[in-house]
């Protein structure tokens, strides 16, 4: 049977000396995966379609394994993530982070909607390591991960002074920095920031503007927080370390 789906590609592997096997995020079915056969042929139909990062509309048929693409259409291909290397690289983190947390063939439409709006805010200049940043937020609940970020997770007052302690998995307040002596201390703006980022719709995103201490501390606490509780161990992740980490010597 035939169907069509609204999707963007988040991964493709070569398969033989022609072919390849793409896993689409869609609206319609979540995550799937489908033989693009040809696809490496340079005069395919189905080479453009098949890149990383295109969005489209694709036509598979559908089977109990992987599903056979048969055609597709591009509505963008998101050229602008594709020129520049260091939104490339924050780009394949986002979808790579998809990958990981999403099941096979459950409908997420609200995920796909954040995985969409996420690159096309990448493409369109906005600062991509504040996107990812929000993206990385957003997928906590995904991961079965509830930060206290409204209030103390130790004492629950919702005034003072906050750091942020992993082992409490939330913001700890002035008054109980002894529950953990190891808690990461953070400016105001880095605990404003943190909240908006987890709580905030991304459609209504506007401008963001931020310092590069706090762009450290941000980094900091929310890959401290996902090393410690994930469990996820992405390549893309450590390329992307390893890239800021040369660009801030040069």
């Amino acid at each position: 049977m035939l169907q069509k789906c609204e999707g963007i590609v988040i991964r493709t592997i070569d398969y033989g000396e022609t072919n390849k096997v793409v896993t689409l995020y869609t609206r319609e079915f979540g995550k799937i995966g489908v033989m693009a056969r040809g696809a490496k042929k340079p005069n395919s139909r189905l080479s453009a379609v098949t890149q990383l990062f295109t969005y489209g509309y694709f036509l598979f048929q559908k089977s109990s394994g992987l599903g056979s693409l048969q055609q597709g259409d591009i509505i963008s291909s998101w050229r602008s993530i594709r020129e520049d290397i260091f939104i490339t690289a924050y780009s394949s983190y986002v979808v790579d982070l998809t990958d990981k947390v999403t099941d096979d063939r459950k409908p997420n439409p609200f995920l796909f909607e954040l995985l969409y709006q996420t690159l096309n805010f990448m493409n369109e200049g906005y600062e991509p390591q504040i996107i990812s940043h929000i993206y990385e937020m957003k997928m906590l609940n995904p991961l079965g991960l509830y930060p206290v970020l409204n209030q103390c997770a130790a004492c629950g007052s919702a005034d003072g002074t906050f750091s942020f302690s992993i082992r409490e998995g939330g913001f700890i307040c002035h008054r109980c920095l002894d529950k953990d002596p190891y808690h990461l201390k953070i400016s105001p703006a880095t605990v404003k920031l943190l909240r908006l980022f987890y709580y905030l719709d991304l459609s209504r995103l506007g401008e963001i503007s931020v310092k590069d201490q706090t762009k450290a501390e941000l980094n900091k606490v929310i890959s401290t927080y996902y090393d410690e509780y994930s469990g996820l161990n992405l390549k893309t992740k450590k390329f992307l370390n390893q890239m800021n980490a040369l660009n801030n010597k040069l």
